[in-house]
């Protein structure tokens, strides 16, 4: 049994939609990293990456999610993204104001249930204590993960979503 497209919670998409593919001519690209770089950001709304880093449309691969935290799909996507999509570089950009950095996973479980009466305990949320020591960890965890190549130039810097400002790390 299929559930019908709820068109009408997403009108504002679909008419959006229509306004962009009104004016659409093609880019022209393929799928690879025009500019060899993959991304891993958080999904934060306020978070332009290609902007962030001077690039275009084509120019990077975007890995997006909570805290912009190094997952086993991350990896997954990277190996991918190295062999077959022309990336030879990853930025891991956590940012400024993070909510998954506010507090701790059993403040966000606790939130969750009391604001929403739901259990969400099983699921593990990746929150961050130190936001310099998990892009050290994750960044790390790139670099030695057996399936990506040797040659892959991994770095780590916190964007700034106050000014702007990307601020590279030592690591």
């Amino acid at each position: 049994m299929t559930t019908p497209f709820p068109s009408d919670d997403l009108a504002d998409i679909l008419e959006g939609n229509r306004t962009y593919a009104a004016e659409f001519s093609g880019t022209g690209l393929g799928g690879s990293a025009q500019r060899g770089l993959a991304i891993v950001t958080c999904m934060d709304s306020r978070i332009v990456p290609l902007a962030v880093v001077g690039m275009e449309q084509g120019d990077a691969k975007i890995l997006r999610n909570a805290g912009a935290r190094v997952t086993d799909d991350v990896l997954r996507t990277l190996v991918l993204a190295t062999y077959l999509l022309g990336v030879k570089r990853v930025l891991v950009m956590p940012h400024t104001d993070c909510r998954m950095a506010s507090a701790s996973e059993a403040e966000i479980h606790e939130a969750i249930e009391r604001d929403f009466h739901v259990d969400t305990r099983s699921v593990e949320f990746r929150t961050v204590k130190d936001q310099e020591a998990a892009l050290i960890y994750d960044v790390t965890r790139i670099r030695s993960y057996p399936l990506m190549p040797r040659d892959l130039v991994v770095a780590g810097a916190i964007y700034d979503v106050a000014t702007g400002v990307l601020s590279p790390r030592d690591i």
